[in-house]
């Protein structure tokens, strides 16, 4: 098995949104915010080689947007999902299983995108792209707190070029990987627990976006149902100290991956780690 974490793109996000009810005069001691309230953000993807299977997790937002669109996402750095993945020997081409842990547009958007004449292609034309029943439906009848997050173009094209799976149900997606479900952030979001070489890392993605929001309170102002992620997070953070789970941030810029521990004042990063050192 190999495990590569990949950075697709690094953009900025509202402290107030990171951070919901969290005051900034507490969250600004973890992260410290631009002069306009911004907070450094990264899109970092994750890929998994179990034997032929070259499997990854999320894509990032890709480039097809407008530029208003692009205007609120506040890119900076040169990072792309293409460099990434050249650096670690691998191309577009390779990849033989997408898995969406949901499809707000950040998770999902480099996976479709416009050819010369404006036509929806897939970037990973030899992929089955996976998501959960549960988040599929959500995305296509979206809420109004969630409709700004989900476009059609990211996914539609997946299904009507015969390249979904659905999952119906969190467990076992291969001998190595299984898929947990998580409801508080959005609906049925799917999150990798991979075993290798007897330690076991959890890709996190927006369940606890950052070493920060291990704290329980600190839930972000975009998750739908807040009280199930603070029952979610409190459950799953017991099994991680437990059992010795290495958490893999999705958005953390500078946390890539960390161990937990259980103090007086609640659940804490223990230790952070580069993934380099642990797969050695």
């Amino acid at each position: 098995m190999e495990i590569h974490p990949l950075i697709a793109e690094n953009w900025k996000m509202d402290g107030g949104a990171a951070f919901g009810v969290v005051p900034q005069s507490i969250w600004r001691k973890l992260i410290e915010p631009d002069e306009n309230n911004m907070v450094p953000i990264t899109t970092r993807c994750l890929l998994v080689v179990e034997g032929e299977r070259k499997i990854l997790f999320d894509t990032g937002m890709g480039n097809k947007q407008s530029e208003k669109y692009y205007g609120f996402k506040y890119l900076f750095g040169d990072h792309s999902l293409e460099k990434s993945l050249k650096e670690v020997g691998y191309s577009f081409d390779d990849i033989t299983d997408v898995v969406f842990t949901h499809l707000h547009d950040d998770h999902c958007g480099a996976a479709v995108y416009l050819d010369a004449n404006g036509e929806a292609q897939l970037r990973f034309k030899n992929a089955i792209h996976h998501c959960s029943i549960g988040q599929w439906k959500w995305a296509n009848d979206p809420n109004p707190r969630e409709a700004g997050s989900f476009f059609k173009i990211n996914f539609e094209p997946i299904s009507t070029k015969g390249k979904l799976s659905l999952v119906s149900k969190a467990g076992k997606f291969t001998d190595l990987i299984e898929l947990l479900e998580m409801n508080g952030h959005t609906q049925g979001q799917l999150i990798p627990k991979i075993s290798y070489r007897g330690k076991t890392f959890v890709f996190v993605a927006d369940f606890i976006p950052s070493f920060a929001h291990i704290h329980i309170p600190f839930v972000p102002s975009v998750d739908i149902q807040p009280l199930i992620t603070l029952e979610e997070k409190e459950t799953f953070l017991e099994e991680a100290v437990r059992s010795n789970y290495y958490l893999v941030f999705e958005h953390d810029i500078d946390v890539e991956c960390c161990d937990v521990i259980k103090t007086e004042k609640g659940f804490r990063m223990n230790r952070s780690y580069n993934l380099k050192e642990i797969l050695a």
